[in-house]
């Protein structure tokens, strides 16, 4: 600590006036000034950085993403809400959403416990007492006295739509790890809680409000990664801060780990090595049983120029083929038919193909599913070339490929899946999406993307097995286009 530091120290411990001007305009300083037995190692720049981001109000979006144990709900969901209230930002409804009721009890029970216990904090910036009112919230709400505003901790589970302290709609939302391994397990679990956060939170505030979320790597398509994924797209304003353990070789809390040995006690004391590499070092792992890595996948932004020749004058083999994967039983409403389209661009083991991005997923009639192939079949359609159905057979599956010929479909192929299992099937395409002969949109695929690359986690597969039949009916088949070569 520097000399100008010490006195600065030395004048809020003296002076309750400069005090409580400066930790209002401060937060870095309200936390350091109330919470030094929070303190144990000096306070690394990272930690100033996620000062700095409460502090700006410019940040109406910001996501933390960072290591466990770095502090990361000390500074933001203890400090922050409080500050964000007692300081210069004078907010009148802080709401802090956890993922559990006992993890919101225990949030309420660390702040109430400050309140009520910290002398100076009472002395300077109360009084504060608790909610009384006979209202839902009351057990989980605490009411600032002088300010009159209003903190509210509430869980995921819990129906918040609409609340209100007064004319005050919240103006400050800090959502502390509301995901877990099990939460962001399946697409469904995800998908759910997007639609929580962008249904029920993102419209609870007013023009204003702040939305801070604080969390670990825990999946590469888990909510805060999705909002990163809007900000790098430019389709969402917000901050977006990353900091694990180490980086670029160096621990990021030097402070805290100042030798290796530290770090590796750590790590011996992380029993799982996964949890330690996604958790810690917030690593996009793969699983030792995954087949489709995300790392793999290559994209393309314009469709090949069918006129382009090859260098004997030949125009290179173009066509549009759609695997199909009908859903098994037209009663059964847990399955979805799947419609993966591609187009195949070349000749033989120089084959590309690139997946086109009308694809289809939903639980659909039968004759809906006539439809559908009729639509694409129309839409792909050049002159008198026709796009080619793979459909996948068995059972009901049959019935597909036989009522398409009956309506004058002309290519209509059907593949079996034989003794392979959907593991293996998926397998094969693995050489062609890391060799860059398989090729996706920049859009509207995250679905069959996510079948892919979670295969055996995700509940459904079906868009999954409707590429591997595109793909393995060029792997088996591979377009042949006959050369005429003049003998003069």
């Amino acid at each position: 600590m520097n000399l100008s530091e010490k006195e600065l120290q030395e004048a809020l411990a003296k002076d309750r006036t400069v005090r409580q001007f400066v930790v209002r305009e401060s937060h870095v300083l309200f936390f350091h000034t109330y919470f030094p037995h929070y303190i144990k190692y000096p306070v690394a720049e990272f930690q100033k950085e996620i000062f700095r981001i409460t502090e700006d109000m410019s940040n109406k979006l910001s996501c933390i993403v960072a290591f466990r144990g770095s502090g990361k709900s000390t500074l933001i969901t203890f400090s922050y809400s409080l500050w964000a209230i007692l300081g210069a930002q004078q907010r009148k409804f802080v709401l802090i959403i956890c993922q559990t009721q006992s993890q919101a009890r225990q949030q309420m029970a660390n702040i109430k416990y400050e309140l009520e216990q910290n002398t100076l904090l009472r002395s300077d910036l109360g009084p504060f007492r608790e909610e009384t009112s006979n209202d839902q919230w009351a057990i989980s709400s605490l009411v600032f006295q002088n300010t009159g505003a209003r903190l509210t901790i509430a869980s995921i589970d819990q129906s918040i739509r609409g609340i209100r302290h007064h004319e005050h709609r919240p103006d400050l939302l800090i959502l502390d790890d509301i995901e877990d391994v099990n939460s962001v397990k399946t697409i469904e679990g995800r998908n759910k809680l997007f639609d929580w956060f962008t249904r029920e939170i993102a419209p609870l505030g007013d023009i204003g409000t702040r939305i801070m979320m604080v969390g670990n790597f825990l999946h590469e398509d888990s909510l805060v990664m999705r909002l990163k994924d809007k900000m790098d797209k430019g389709e969402l304003k917000g901050l977006y801060r990353w900091f694990p353990l180490i980086k670029d070789g160096k621990p990021l809390w030097p402070e805290k780990f100042d030798t290796p040995e530290k770090i590796e006690e750590l790590r011996q004391s992380v029993v799982s090595d996964l949890a330690w590499r996604q958790e810690y070092l917030l690593e996009n792992v793969p699983r030792d049983e995954q087949v489709i890595r995300r790392e793999w996948i290559k994209y393309y932004d314009e469709l090949p120029d069918r006129s382009e020749r090859d260098e004997f004058g030949y125009t290179k083999h173009a066509s549009v083929r759609i695997g199909i994967d009908p859903a098994i039983s037209q009663q059964d409403t847990a399955d979805y038919t799947a419609m993966v389209p591609g187009l195949l661009f070349g000749d033989g083991k120089d084959t590309k193909v690139y997946i086109l991005p009308d694809i289809v997923n939903r639980r659909i009639t039968f004759p809906e599913t006539i439809d559908l192939c009729k639509a694409l079949e129309r839409k792909y359609t050049e002159g008198s070339k026709k796009p080619t159905f793979i459909v996948e057979i068995g059972g009901y599956q049959a019935a597909l490929p036989q009522q398409l010929k009956a309506e004058g479909f002309k290519n209509v192929q059907t593949v079996h899946p034989g003794s392979k299992d959907k593991r293996t099937r998926l397998y094969l395409t693995a050489n062609m999406i890391k060799e860059g002969r398989i090729l996706f949109p920049r859009s509207r695929v995250e679905a069959l993307l996510n079948q892919m690359i979670h295969f055996g986690v995700e509940k459904h597969d079906d868009l999954s097995d409707a590429f591997v039949n595109l793909v393995l009916s060029v792997v088996q088949k591979p377009p042949v286009v006959p050369r005429y070569i003049p003998l003069y």
